[in-house]
């Protein structure tokens, strides 16, 4: 048996490295078209348009249409309700996926104003008297951190209702 463990570690010993290095090698060269070091997202200059589908789109699709099997609320038709009820749209600055991005206050306010277009994502959900969001506004709400994402949605949800609003945003809202 230890004639067996011996041979078995001295065959491990005498195999070729692994293929994939723990360690990069730090002599290997960009891939061609990469030279370039990266900059951040805020730094990048990107459109609105391209910095949804870069912070969104992974979780809201491309089109907003969300996924219930993911968990994730539909925001096309939908997300501008938000506004039309107390603490609405401190909510969709304080959402983690828009508070946590890697986008600064200027490019996160750009895409809420965005979002919440006629003609765009939020649709006919959006109230007549909507203010767009100021990069000073994002700021400040931004440093306040949302604790319960889902019992504060359900109260805006539960907000909504009273209102008559009809909640279409994919999701079982049992509250």
């Amino acid at each position: 048996m230890r004639l067996l463990l011996i041979a078995g570690l001295l065959c491990t010993m005498a195999a070729p490295p692994a293929l994939a290095r723990a360690i990069p090698d730090p002599n290997q060269k960009h891939a061609p078209g990469n030279e370039a070091p990266q900059k951040a997202i805020a730094q990048a200059g990107y459109s609105t348009p391209v910095n949804y589908q870069l912070q969104c789109a992974g979780c809201h699709l491309g089109d907003g249409t969300g996924s219930k099997a993911n968990d994730t609320p539909k925001m096309k038709g939908f997300v501008g309700n938000f506004l039309k009820v107390d603490g609405g749209r401190e909510f969709l600055v304080r959402v983690p996926g828009m508070s946590q991005s890697a986008l600064n206050d200027a490019q996160l306010a750009d895409l809420l104003n965005w979002l919440m277009r006629k003609d765009g994502m939020a649709g006919n959900s959006v109230p007549d008297d909507y203010k767009p969001y100021t990069e000073a506004e994002v700021a400040s709400i931004r440093k306040v951190s949302l604790l319960n994402l889902p019992e504060t949605r359900a109260g805006l949800i539960r907000a909504m209702r009273e209102q008559g609003i009809e909640i279409d945003d994919g999701m079982d809202n049992a509250y």
